[in-house]
């Protein structure tokens, strides 16, 4: 009777092993591959998606004292390029709720524009507008697109945002509000057209 039930005892010692090895195996080298996955499950909104309409007004400062937008790198010909083909410019512009740049003041364009177009004057821009002002201080959204600068309005496209404006897509469309063609320094209208929770 003993010898029985010690046959048993170790088989179901034997089935728990089994099972828990199973459950607890190594990891192939396969399932590496998304050791950087914290989690994966279905997302739902507690809000409905909604699109605001912002304007703002870009200042591109190139000249003065302080100037917001800095050309950082050129290409050997971009000196003599009709288009500045080649220049690459950081800035940290001004966003302001209207043309004059001591109006107040809701927000930074920071980022870069390089000019892309070796036919037509087009930047590749690349910024976070980001806000400053009231509830939206601290948010951002994120703008990646081709600017064709002489253009009468330019469409580019949202990618992305954070705080107020996670999950953010949509499109800006920048117009040309005044140019000194002496200085450089620039004012666009930006119309901000952000889908958001």
């Amino acid at each position: 009777m003993a010898t029985h039930t010690c046959t048993t005892f170790s088989s179901v010692l034997l089935l728990l092993f089994i099972f828990s090895a199973a459950n607890f195996a190594p990891v192939t080298s396969s399932d590496h591959t998304y050791e950087y996955l914290l989690s994966s499950q279905p997302f739902s909104h507690t809000t409905v998606e909604k699109q605001s309409h912002f304007r703002f007004y870009w200042h591109d400062i190139v000249t003065g004292p302080n100037p917001t937008a800095v050309r950082v790198a050129e290409a050997p010909g971009t000196n003599t390029s009709s288009t500045f083909f080649g220049m690459v410019v950081v800035i940290d512009d001004p966003l302001t709720i209207g043309p004059d740049v001591n109006s107040k003041l809701v927000g930074r364009a920071q980022g870069l524009y390089a000019a892309a177009g070796i036919k037509k004057i087009e930047a590749l821009m690349a910024m976070n507008f980001v806000l400053t002002d009231g509830k939206y201080n601290g948010s951002t959204i994120a703008i990646l697109g081709h600017n064709e600068v002489l253009s009468e309005v330019r469409e580019m496209p949202i990618v992305g945002g954070s705080r107020l404006f996670r999950f953010a897509r949509g499109y800006v469309q920048a117009h040309t509000y005044s140019f000194n063609m002496t200085s450089g320094d620039a004012v666009v209208e930006y119309n901000v057209f952000v889908n958001h929770y």
